[in-house]
């Protein structure tokens, strides 16, 4: 314990989005290697929820075309970042306070902070998800939060 507390929150929260990075390359991963392996296209959900997110703050995503397009992949695959590492960053602080979270409740977190806003957009509705829609995103989901929670594991030094 005596550990924990020469750790500034700020330094926690670093940490912790250190592995939020870490579990997000894994998630990326996994995801494009099930891509390859099933010849899957990739999801436009991030794309759909960027521009759903654009139009309910009314605002406008500059460019026609494949231009317009290439901005909305580039914006959906930050938001994914951004997720990733921001619940990393969670996770860091609430590390801080003492609270370890496992994988399966890491897993749970990020899937809920994806899933959710696109679903409260009305982007996807997991409702109709088929078993297999069901794997793709559970299983990298399941990746992060592996990897996010051996990650603190190891900056905490256990």
């Amino acid at each position: 314990m005596a550990r924990r507390t020469s750790i500034s929150t700020v330094g926690w929260m670093l940490r912790g989005a250190a592995a939020g990075a870490a579990g997000t390359t894994a998630l990326n991963v996994v995801t494009y290697l099930d891509m390859a392996l099933r010849g899957r296209p990739a999801s436009s959900t991030p794309q759909r929820t960027v521009e759903q997110l654009a139009q309910t703050a009314h605002v406008s995503i500059p460019g026609e075309g494949d231009k317009r397009a290439s901005r909305l992949d580039g914006l959906g695959a930050l938001t994914g970042l951004v997720a990733g590492i921001g619940v990393g960053g969670l996770f860091g602080l609430a590390r801080a306070a003492g609270f370890r979270a496992g994988t399966l409740l890491t897993t749970a977190t990020v899937l809920v902070s994806t899933n959710g806003p696109m679903t409260v957009l009305g982007v996807t509705d997991p409702r109709t998800w088929s078993r297999t829609d069901w794997l793709s995103d559970l299983v990298p989901h399941l990746a992060y939060g592996a990897v996010l929670t051996r990650t603190m594991d190891a900056l905490d030094g256990g």
